[in-house]
């Protein structure tokens, strides 16, 4: 696609991603999922952060839209994909509109988003029950976080203060290929939340209690958000094992990129370690 098309409209129409969505999930609503799910998304209309949890869709008719329209709207990219609008009418002819795009414009990273709806519920547990509020300190204590990034592209330093000095409403939307203030807006709101809660557990010596795993090297076609090319998502399956040999990491509070930790053993070992935390704390709950 030419400069003047990615311009002027978004890269593709949506409609094959719609039609396969919706075929997915037909009127299945948020309130039938599986698990309690989290789904960030974003509403342009009223410039706000929509957070779509099935706990919230249990409770008001109103917060509880198909899961296809959900799935459409976070999907919802800006410049890649159109955005989503859509109605919800309850039993009561109440209704409510969207009008959505992408929630990475406002939680890249939705795990900061997670951890507040927690602690919102378990404050909600706390009227029903004799079970203790989450105090500021013990946020680390009491949770237990797996953050899996989808990769990030290597740093190539390909911006700089001399260079975007001279540019002006264009070419901060399009430059060489790229588009700087999508780029930039969606790295530091990932990166943000990611040294906001790395600084909680550090802060607390809980850093155990927070596995966050990232690609932050990737290059070329993987790195890009759109090429399904069978060659590339095989390509991705290999980034994704190799990923699991890597020596576990984690974020510098100072530089912002993920170091090797020494003696921690691999990404693998870690998921293992984790996953073994999880279970032990299903078989408190459950015999409580």
């Amino acid at each position: 696609m030419d400069i003047f098309g990615k311009v002027t409209g978004p890269k593709y129409d949506g409609k094959y991603l719609r039609t396969l969505i919706n075929n997915l999930l037909g009127d299945t609503t948020l309130k039938e999922t599986l698990t309690q799910v989290i789904i960030p998304a974003f509403d342009i209309k009223r410039l706000q952060p929509v957070i779509f949890t099935t706990v919230e869709a249990k409770l008001d008719e109103l917060k509880n839209p198909k899961l296809a329209d959900v799935c459409i709207s976070t999907s919802a990219a800006p410049t890649i994909l159109p955005s989503h609008e859509f109605e919800i009418k309850d039993s009561k002819g109440n209704k409510r509109r969207f009008d959505m795009v992408d929630g990475a414009v406002a939680a890249n990273n939705p795990t900061l988003a997670a951890m507040t709806h927690v602690r919102k519920e378990m404050s909600i547990w706390k009227e029903k029950s004799e079970l203790m509020p989450i105090k500021p300190m013990e946020t680390s204590k009491r949770m237990l976080i797996l953050s899996l990034g989808t990769g990030a592209p290597k740093n190539e330093e390909k911006y700089s203060a001399a260079v975007s000095s001279k540019w002006g409403i264009l070419g901060w939307i399009y430059h060489s290929g790229s588009t700087p203030i999508i780029d930039i807006f969606s790295d530091a709101s990932a990166d943000m939340v990611d040294y906001h809660i790395a600084s909680i557990f550090q802060s607390e010596h809980h850093q155990k209690n927070y596995l966050r795993i990232q690609d932050d090297t990737l290059s070329g076609v993987v790195a890009s958000v759109d090429v399904a090319t069978e060659e590339n998502l095989l390509k991705l399956i290999e980034v994704g094992e190799d990923l699991l040999k890597k020596q576990l990491s984690r974020v510098n509070l100072e530089s912002g990129k993920f170091e090797p930790l020494d003696g921690h053993g691999t990404n693998e070992d870690a998921l293992v370690e984790f996953a073994s935390m999880l279970s032990e704390e299903r078989k408190l709950r459950s015999s409580s």
